[in-house]
């Protein structure tokens, strides 16, 4: 395969595939299984009117149908890549969707499939899974925790009741302050809350309250997400007919910088441009991403990396499914990433995060005397004001790598 450049290819079925490579060049997976692990649960009760994730509404969830799906999945990447079973992994995240629909014999039902090809070591392996306010409790969580999951992420989003009825959130600010203390109860140490900013200018909030509401939870991590307008989703078709107005860049960068400066003052590490965390707490899972380290990803949709093999499975559950059921294996496309592609996306994951790139990598004066990046430790670090433009940067880089 070339070296410079990316190639993409769709996928075909049978064993050995995305592992066609030149003769005598070592393959995707030759070092053994990943020991990062993403499963996608992708089913709702409701579908938020911004959210264009693979999800589909099911109050029922056809919890049984889609872990036999996940069995096949796993079963056919181990089959592909010759790898032996029994493989110790260092993080595992169940994400969606909405995981806690899948109720407590769900999550039991997956671990159970996971042990058959991997080790899960209940004093090592990070074990995050999602929870919607709206359907978990203390009870779930207990008996989450007795399988092995060690941290929840919460989609909390707001503690504003204007906000989440604005979202179409099935929970009120009562039930997602109650939803910590439950987690709490059940014993989980570490807890992370999903909120999001960034709105249309309709939509009124005291964001300062919003984010005392959650540090006054004394939870380990707090993740945040600017409001996107993905094409084809419900808020799209809002702004095209003049409902409402698009997010306002001005409004998204000063919430953006409230949210840093509060959040910093009351002791949380601002260690990825997304992210924040008490000293120790950390998701490592997501250094596997940020690292570019090998990870494998179930379930429709689901995005996996095996150096130099980026692949993405099927974007529909129907149609994932069926996949797996006629024997095609989970996989809708792949792409060699080429040095030129390695590059950039090494420095843009690296100015994602507090550790920076090392001061001999990149200079760029431009940037220094804008105060977009600084340097601490002997490394180029982006400032607030850097992660503001962080996609700006990568596109200028992308330029100038090209030339």
């Amino acid at each position: 395969m070339p070296g410079e450049a990316a190639v993409a290819g769709r996928a075909t079925s049978g064993p050995g595939f995305p592992w066609a490579v030149p003769s005598g060049a070592a393959r995707p997976g030759d070092a053994g299984p990943p020991r990062a692990l993403y499963v996608h649960f992708p089913f709702c009760a409701h579908r938020c009117h911004y959210c264009d994730f693979s999800v589909t509404r099911a109050a029922d969830p056809p919890v049984g149908r889609w872990l036999a799906a996940i069995e096949r999945e796993l079963a056919w990447w181990f089959e592909c890549a010759a790898w032996d079973a029994g493989a110790a992994l260092d993080s595992i995240f169940v994400g969606g969707g909405t995981p806690s629909l899948m109720g407590a014999a769900g999550m039991e039902g997956l671990a159970e499939r996971i042990a058959t090809w991997f080790r899960i070591d209940p004093s090592r392996t990070e074990w995050t899974a999602e929870a919607n306010p709206a359907s978990f409790d203390a009870d779930l969580g207990a008996r989450w925790r007795a399988t092995g999951v060690n941290r929840l992420s919460l989609g909390v989003q707001s503690f504003d009741d204007r906000v989440l009825t604005w979202l179409g959130r099935l929970h009120d600010r009562r039930r997602a302050a109650g939803a910590v203390r439950d987690a709490k109860a059940a014993g989980f140490e570490r807890i992370s809350l999903d909120l999001l900013f960034g709105l249309p200018p309709e939509v009124e909030r005291d964001l300062a309250a919003d984010v005392d509401s959650a540090v006054a939870l004394d939870v380990s991590h707090l993740s945040l997400y600017g409001l996107t307008v993905e094409p084809r989703t419900p808020l799209a078709e809002w702004i095209r007919l003049g409902r409402v107005r698009p997010p306002d860049e001005k409004r998204y960068a000063a919430e953006y910088r409230l949210l840093s400066r509060r959040l910093r003052a009351a002791g949380y590490d601002h260690y990825e441009v997304s992210n924040f965390a008490r000293p120790g707490d950390q998701c490592r899972h997501n250094w596997s991403y940020w690292n570019r380290t090998s990870y494998l990803a179930l379930g429709p949709s689901a995005h996996g990396f095996l150096p130099p093999i980026r692949s993405w499975n099927v974007f529909r559950w129907d149609r994932y499914e069926r996949a797996l059921g006629a024997g095609d294996g989970p996989l809708d496309g792949w792409e060699h990433v080429g040095t030129a592609e390695e590059e950039l996306e090494q420095i843009w994951l690296e100015l994602r995060t507090e550790r920076g790139l090392g001061a001999d990598r990149l200079r760029r004066e431009d940037w220094i005397e804008a105060g977009w990046l600084q340097e601490r430790n002997g490394r180029w670090v982006a400032t607030i004001e850097g992660w503001l433009r962080l996609d700006a940067m990568a596109a200028e880089l992308a330029g100038s790598l090209k030339r």
